[in-house]
């Protein structure tokens, strides 16, 4: 993997800076028309050089054409193209990157300085938290264990030693084998181990066993291709398939361990949002929050639990522990009538000045007024102390009003005190804000009385 380092403010490897690849890109769209204009003359005189006197003789000679245009998309697409393979993106972009960024390549923006930073940026600056979290995002879905940040601490024992998988039945198994793939890549991407190729791939749907220890096995090609043998990783895994189309991949102990560290790395510890509650020798997170007791709710997080929320114009809506007001700002732009509580000074301070009605006070320590059609929150993440926050908000709702909270995956998968209906967040949610812990929402309805 090329070393990356930050220079002057721009990202660059050892060998070519972004500005450079631009530079080189915009110097050949410019030499675009001269270069046709060669072709065409080579293509006349090519023609010429099958006439005499210039007469034509009644055949049709293909010299082929080309157009600006088509030259000008040529050149975009191979310029973003080469930008991704020059600093090694395969290696670290999740499985779901690669689907964006291959999407991306079908229609590419213009080929920029600033755009090679916002599509590729995250990935060269920060390639290993780029490998930790493609491998949180492939193992996040195949176990409740493998979401916990509780459960995927170092030492923690009982971890899934295997997984099921489906997409195995009929005469594809394409889509079993393309996720068995991913999950094996994103392994390899922490292990510093060679992407899985295709003809591993092809072994592994013949030789479940094939990945385990490696070794040298029969070409799985039936003689197609020259290599009669193909040389194979060991993995730690291997893949039981049944004919019902599921799959279980099995992880060996290596392998496990190493999905634990790579999980127990990215989710970090969770900060206590109050001091008394604060471990005496805190261990930091992945990306520690610049205020050790504050989670801030990302842009794209509000937009996606209100997406999913019905509030009508006029409808009062209290948010908890409000924080510096993401969730009132986006409720005023939909014009309800939004009530924020929040204890610390500077941030409530922060949303007066922003035109939001807050109270200064510990929310646990108000008093329930149950006349709310909504309660918008994302109390606490430390601990359980999440789930006092939430019994006490559904107290302020009036009778038919619900409550939405977001809350650590830990209150759906480990703990338990909660009921209502849970919808998971992608992973690495809250990442700009200082934790990669994964979470839910959590939705509760009061009954009429």
């Amino acid at each position: 993997m090329n070393a990356h380092i930050l220079t002057g403010g721009e990202v660059t490897t050892g060998r070519r800076k972004p500005s450079d690849l631009v530079a080189e890109y915009e110097m050949k769209v410019a030499s675009v028309p001269a270069a046709l204009a060669e072709f065409n003359a080579a293509r006349d005189a090519v023609k010429m050089a099958a006439t005499v006197g210039g007469e034509w003789g009644h055949r049709t000679l293909d010299t082929g054409r080309l157009d600006e245009r088509d030259m000008v998309a040529s050149l975009l697409g191979s310029a973003w193209r080469h930008c991704y393979r020059l600093y090694a993106l395969e290696n670290f972009a999740s499985a779901a990157d690669k689907k964006r960024i291959e999407q991306m390549f079908a229609a590419p923006p213009p080929f920029t300085v600033e755009n090679i930073r916002e599509h590729f940026g995250a990935y060269i600056k920060d390639p290993w938290g780029s490998i930790l979290r493609g491998l949180a995002e492939q193992f996040a879905d195949l176990d409740p264990a493998f979401k916990s940040h509780e459960k995927m601490k170092i030492g923690v024992k009982g971890l899934p030693k295997r997984v099921i998988l489906h997409g195995f039945n009929g005469y594809s198994s394409c889509y079993g084998m393309e996720r068995t793939r991913d999950i094996v890549n994103a392994l390899a991407a922490y292990q510093g181990k060679p992407l899985l190729t295709w003809p591993e791939l092809a072994l592994l749907e013949k030789n479940g066993d094939a990945l385990n220890a490696g070794g040298t096995f029969p070409s799985p090609f039936n003689g197609r291709h020259d290599d009669k043998t193909i040389d194979v990783i060991g993995r730690g895994v291997w893949l039981k398939r049944f004919k019902n189309g599921r799959g279980h991949l099995f992880f060996g102990p290596e392998a496990l361990r190493d999905v634990n560290r790579a999980l127990a790395e990215f989710y970090g510890e969770v900060l206590p949002d109050a001091a008394e509650e604060r471990p005496a020798t805190p261990r930091a997170s992945t990306a520690v929050a610049k205020d050790l007791q504050y989670y801030p709710t990302p842009a794209t997080v509000v937009e996606r639990v209100l997406g999913d929320l019905y509030v009508k114009p006029g409808d009062r809506v209290l948010e908890p522990s409000c924080g510096c007001g993401r969730f009132m700002d986006a409720l005023r732009a939909r014009g309800a009538r939004a009530l924020g509580i929040e204890v610390d000074p500077g941030r409530a301070a922060q949303c007066r000045a922003r035109g939001h009605s807050v109270l200064t006070a510990n929310f646990l320590e108000t008093e329930p007024t149950g006349d709310f059609d909504h309660v918008v929150m994302n109390p606490p993440f430390y601990g359980r102390h999440y789930a006092k926050h939430v019994e006490h908000a559904l107290r302020f709702l009036k009778p038919g009003g619900w409550l939405t909270a977001i809350l650590p995956a830990t209150a759906r998968y480990d703990h338990g005190l909660l009921e209502g209906r849970w919808d998971d967040l992608p992973v690495g949610s809250f990442s700009e804000s200082g934790t990669n812990i994964n979470t839910t929402v959590l939705t509760i309805w009061r009954g009429r009385e």
